[in-house]
């Protein structure tokens, strides 16, 4: 809003300043068309005055001509774009939903009134056919069908299934350990807190009740590969999404818990080429494009959102968010495990070389998320001090590599980066860590409330900032992928990345490949 005659009275615009709280401030609404960083709830305060009769009913005669269809048109707008909005989120808000519903019933029955909302009363009915809209009372869904993480595909015909969003609500399969590496999987809902998992546990491990009340009860323990261990509290929630790479749940007593140790390495540490070698770069590139754009695409713009303003208390709405974090470190991993695993110094500098071209390819199809990330992997110290394998790169591709350097460097807050991707157009992948850092420093460099003002100024730009999200995706993304046998043995291999995340066994596999390199 530029110009002070444009702006409604009563609104203020200045820095730390806002609307003053006077009243209750409702719940998923604000003035930035994205609803509120808290979870979302119809906007009832703008259906004052305006709500809809029965049928059969008729205007009140208070009203002028005309002022009730303008008044019922400008609460299906809210409620038009409120849907929009929230979409998928409200389906696990079955409070939200009823009320939603039942303003839908109201208003399909005022129809025969005004006949001048028939176009915008269809736009209603499909969008609240494509949320379907729980309601407590109605009869419930059919069973769900259990999702895998990408982490724990084992099955081909798993991990070449597109991706879609997951729910907290949503059941996933998980392994968890004992301290003699035995395991039993159970069943679980994502957002399942700590107490649950433990509960299906001792079920499974046939625990009774009366040893669970003792003080040889269960603990939820996570395991890195790296040997770092922490205990989980039971009230916390969400804890698959938030696994490190080759990290996994162990239950145990706590006598136990000094004698846990992480499970053998999942990969064999032996020569030998594996899929990257027999493929061409295009083909990795463009599904790694692919895979990233399903799991970017899953992302609501709200999870940004509640990821910057609730922390860990917003894990229960971030769990596409976190997935996407987890593969982008899973990536960077990734190039060094292929590159330490590759015994042979030419086929070594062959590989980096490789390497390199997937990178310049991803950036070609806008795809900055696995650029970055191949780039930050070649960057791994363990990578880095293998002078004989750089050596032996081209110069070609030793200029390419520094442009990329220059491209990612993190000086003049990404100044070079940020020039880049303002030059490109959608669809493309930007590098999601970086719009969580912007997003924290909004959020962490001016309180949201002052002295019972509200800070309008400081939620429009973190409004602005989840936009270009929006903008990024505005378009679908076309890459013309073979379903040849071939094209789905590389589908299938980029999708479920074996990788060693254990700095430590990465830097003593670098120093047996090159002792002497610096």
């Amino acid at each position: 809003m530029q110009g002070g005659g444009d702006e409604p009275r009563g609104t203020r615009r200045e820095l730390g300043k806002g609307t003053r709280v006077g009243a209750r401030v409702p719940r998923g609404v604000r003035g930035d068309g994205l609803g509120s960083p808290l979870s979302p709830s119809p906007p009832r305060c703008l259906l004052d005055g305006a709500t809809f009769v029965l049928a059969g009913g008729s205007p009140p005669a208070c009203w002028e001509e005309g002022a009730g269809l303008r008044r019922k048109r400008a609460v299906l707008a809210v409620l038009l774009h409120f849907l929009e909005t929230y979409k998928g989120l409200l389906q696990e808000e079955e409070s939200a939903g009823k009320v939603i519903k039942e303003l839908y019933l109201l208003i399909m029955k005022d129809t025969a009134l005004y006949h001048e909302l028939e176009d915008d009363i269809l736009k209603l009915h499909q969008l609240v056919e494509t949320v379907e809209l729980k309601v407590a009372d109605e009869t419930p869904p059919p069973s769900k069908q259990v999702k895998p993480l990408f982490r724990h595909f084992r099955r081909i015909d798993s991990c070449l299934q597109t991706r879609v969003a997951f729910r907290g609500s949503d059941e996933i399969f998980c392994r968890v350990y004992m301290p003699d590496h035995s395991y039993v999987t159970i069943r679980s809902r994502l957002s399942a807190s700590v107490q649950d998992i433990l509960a299906s546990v001792t079920e499974k491990l046939q625990y009774s009740e009366e040893q669970g009340a003792r003080e040889d009860a269960l603990v939820l323990v996570t395991v890195a590969s790296s040997g770092e261990k922490a205990v989980l509290q039971p009230s916390e929630e969400c804890v698959f999404t938030t696994l490190g790479i080759n990290s996994h749940l162990f239950a145990c007593t706590r006598d136990a818990f000094d004698s846990l140790v992480p499970l053998p390495e999942e990969i064999p540490v032996v020569p030998g080429d594996t899929e990257i070698h027999r493929v061409e770069p295009e083909d990795i590139a463009n599904h790694l494009t692919a895979f990233h754009w399903e799991l970017f695409r899953c992302i609501h713009e709200l999870e940004f959102v509640d990821y910057v303003f609730h922390g860990e208390r917003g894990r229960r709405e971030t769990a596409n968010l976190e997935l996407l974090l987890q593969r982008c470190s899973e990536v960077q991993h990734w190039v060094g495990t292929e590159l330490l695993l590759c015994e042979s110094l030419g086929k070594r500098a062959h590989l980096l070389k490789k390497l390199i071209k997937i990178a310049a390819i991803c950036k070609q199809n806008q795809d900055m998320l696995s650029f970055y990330a191949v780039v930050i992997g070649l960057n791994n110290a363990a990578i880095s001090r293998l002078r004989l394998t750089w050596e032996k790169l081209p110069g070609k591709f030793k200029n390419l590599f520094r442009k990329f350097e220059n491209l990612t460097d993190p000086c003049r807050n990404h100044k070079t980066y940020r020039e880049v991707l303002a030059k490109m157009k959608p669809p493309l992948i930007p590098f999601v860590p970086l719009i969580l850092k912007d997003l924290t420093f909004l959020h962490e460099g001016s309180k949201t409330l002052l002295d019972g003002l509200v800070n309008v100024e400081k939620l429009h730009c973190i409004a602005e900032k989840v936009r270009t999200i929006r903008k990024y995706r505005s378009r679908p993304l076309c890459l013309e992928l073979e379903a040849s046998p071939s094209q789905l043995q590389t589908k299938a291999y980029v999708r479920q990345l074996q990788v060693i995340d254990n700095q430590n066994l990465l830097f003593e596999l670098s120093y047996k490949l090159e002792p002497g390199a610096q």
